[in-house]
């Protein structure tokens, strides 16, 4: 008999560092455009694994001078490598046990809304029928991870969990395996400390006003995110957190790019998502609170944060 323990089970010892499991009913509410009960109407079960991102994808980052790690292992490998092999692993067990797994990698979906305006694309795509949202609904990961039970969503927006803090990227799958959901993650890991706001170059996530959802029956909320300001602080959009751009101003970042997204030009070459910004807030303070608090179960022998923070 196929039990979520054998499933979660399997899924670490494919690779996850997380396994949590969701009901499709917790969906209930969520926009037709990001439902995924859509894309698989007869599933009854959301898998949602975490694949954590090492501590020291951040070290150089943090000591300025090294910075090809955390874009190149934390986040192009794992959303698309990592998280994908793990998925189909599992996804092979499933149907090796009769039941039909549909993976959902963070793999940039060619999803139908623009994520910054909450608007339709323009001549995108079109529903296949009026019953049905347009090609491709788009899942909300940090929502899926919450009805996974796996975490809480801070004030940066970012899901915090009790294993790694907000040091974690997620994948999923649905399943029509009629799989026991986890139950919603109970505990209080985000103090409201503000660190992940003051600390952002760009100052995407506001200090003053938030955003609610209400998930599963509970009320979400978190500090209104900007995310073309973070767009811009992660692709180095900030002078005094860019050791790459000499210029005298803030580098220009006025090339649009699909789904309204802006990055800059660069004086110079270093590559494709250079992810500059490294997370100073939401992940980079975020985790040093947390770790000094000593609610993350990864723990270290020694302190992240060893010398003051360079700033140009």
């Amino acid at each position: 008999m196929l039990t979520s323990e054998r499933v979660k089970a399997f899924a670490l010892a494919a690779g996850a560092d997380i396994v949590g499991i969701g009901s499709m009913d917790r969906f209930e509410g969520a926009p037709k455009q990001m439902d995924p009960r859509y894309i698989f109407p007869e599933a009854k079960a959301i898998v949602g694994i975490g694949v954590r991102l090492l501590r020291g994808y951040f070290r150089g980052i943090e000591e300025g001078t090294y910075f090809s790690a955390y874009s190149g292992m934390g986040y192009a490998s794992v959303n698309v490598v990592h998280a994908p092999e793990i998925l189909f692993k599992i996804c092979c067990f499933l149907e090796d046990h009769g039941y039909e797994g549909v993976p959902y990698p963070n793999l940039f979906h060619a999803i139908a809304q623009d994520l910054t305006t909450g608007k339709m694309k323009k001549d995108w795509s079109r529903p296949v029928s009026p019953d049905k949202p347009a090609p491709d609904v788009y899942l909300n990961f940090r929502i899926a991870a919450f009805i996974c039970g796996m975490g809480e969503i801070g004030y940066s927006k970012m899901v915090l969990t009790p294993e790694f803090g907000p040091r974690q990227r997620f994948a999923f799958l649905f399943t029509d395996a009629p799989l026991e959901p986890d139950p919603l993650f109970e505990g209080k890991l985000c103090d409201r400390c503000m660190l992940c706001a003051k600390e952002c170059s760009p100052g995407a996530i506001s200090t003053r006003e938030t955003e609610k959802v209400i998930v599963a029956g509970r009320t979400l909320e978190w500090g209104k995110f900007d995310i073309q300001k973070c767009s811009v602080g992660y692709t180095g959009g900030k002078k005094e957190t860019n050791p790459f751009w000499l210029g005298d101003q803030d580098p220009d970042w006025s090339r649009e790019m699909n789904g309204g997204y802006k990055f800059i030009k660069w004086r110079g070459t270093f590559g494709n998502n250079p992810a500059i910004e490294g997370g100073k807030g939401c992940i980079r303070a975020c985790m040093i609170h947390l770790e000094e608090k000593g609610v993350i179960n990864n723990r270290f022998n020694s302190p992240f944060r060893k010398r003051k923070p360079w700033k140009l």
